[in-house]
């Protein structure tokens, strides 16, 4: 299976590495599923909904891409994958910034949307990043929600 992951400040092309991933598996891809995640402008650290002027993440090169090849390696444990590649921001980004793309290619449509999701919802949990949201209330740590660890919590994570 090919994945590959990149952690970049700079934006990127959904539509570029949606047509490579066609490109490189060709016949063999029956379905490919993706999710692109935006900053939100509403305020997660008080959970009061004040405007976010910004939010920045920070990583450290190699246990981040560690953290998040085990994710890899566990979706295709558990589905037939040709493709997974994850994309992910750091740096200081504003509100409907892309910041996170997970795109996911197979045989067949149920293991393409089932490995995206999987990817997705152990990023918010298990990926090694720290975000700090700026916003009209102040600035603050942003922590995984109660919300994203059950849904990762469903795939017994």
């Amino acid at each position: 299976m090919g994945q590959q992951i990149h952690i970049q400040q700079h934006d990127f092309s959904v539509d570029e590495i949606y047509t490579a991933m066609r490109h490189q598996y060709g016949s063999e891809v029956g379905a490919i599923a993706s999710f692109v995640g935006l900053v939100r402008d509403h305020n997660m650290v008080a959970g009061d909904g004040g405007d976010v002027q910004t939010l920045t993440l920070e990583h450290y090169p190699g246990m981040t891409e560690k953290s998040i090849q085990k994710i890899l390696d566990q979706a295709e444990a558990r589905w037939p994958l040709l493709a997974i590649h994850v994309v992910h921001r750091v740096g200081t980004l504003a509100p409907s910034e892309q910041i996170v793309l997970v795109i996911v290619a197979s045989a067949h449509r149920d293991a393409a949307f089932a490995g995206a999701q999987y990817v997705m919802d152990c990023l918010k949990t298990e990926a090694v990043f720290w975000k700090n949201e700026q916003s009209d209330l102040g600035q603050g740590w942003v922590e995984s929600t109660d919300a994203d660890k059950v849904r990762a919590k469903r795939w017994d994570v």
